[in-house]
């Protein structure tokens, strides 16, 4: 669950799965900086949400949201949170579900498009045989920018000519080989 709060412009709770979780995320993402602004991060007094005062924010949207039944939230059970690989903020994003026909220069596009700065390197994972998406990884020159992307760019849904709708999500990935 995700709410702003019109008390206090710029700041929003979110409730998280477990105190691990918090305590990730306080870990990595307190007092980084995202589209020139300082982010802070910090554990709440409250131990719950509570969607009480509901506003509309400026673009038209809710103050509040609640993602648990999201089919993007990775952590509805532990079964599935625990295949999920935990990464500190990196410069690499690792995409994937991504259509046969998107391109390095679809990337470059989508960058462009949604006023991001560009990655710096390209590396796609050889598909299988029977593959019906693309798999592989984006570098920025340093982790805000790669980061900013994210936030962007995450779960952005690609059309291709197939009428294949794809929704394309990135992860934080550790890159430790100049190969890549």
């Amino acid at each position: 669950v995700v709410k702003f709060m019109r008390s206090i412009p710029g700041t929003a709770l979110v409730e998280m799965g477990d105190e691990y979780a918090v305590e990730r995320a306080v870990t990595h993402l307190n007092n980084i900086t995202l589209f020139g602004k300082r982010i802070n991060v910090c554990v709440s007094k409250q131990n719950s949400i509570i969607p009480s005062q509901l506003f509309e924010l400026k673009d038209g949207t809710s103050s509040s949201k609640d993602f648990t039944m999201s089919k993007n939230n990775r952590f509805t059970n532990a079964g599935q949170a625990s295949k999920n690989i935990i990464q500190p903020p990196s410069c690499v994003l690792h995409y994937h579900n991504v259509p046969l026909c998107v391109t390095e220069e679809t990337f470059v596009k989508l960058c462009d498009d949604h006023k991001v700065l560009r990655f710096i390197k390209h590396k796609v994972f050889d598909p299988k045989p029977s593959a019906k998406t693309l798999s592989g990884l984006l570098a920025w020159e340093c982790k805000t920018h790669a980061m900013e992307a994210l936030s962007v760019l995450n779960h952005y849904q690609i059309k291709d000519p197939s009428n294949f709708n794809s929704v394309f999500s990135f992860t934080q990935h550790s890159y430790k080989s100049s190969s890549h």
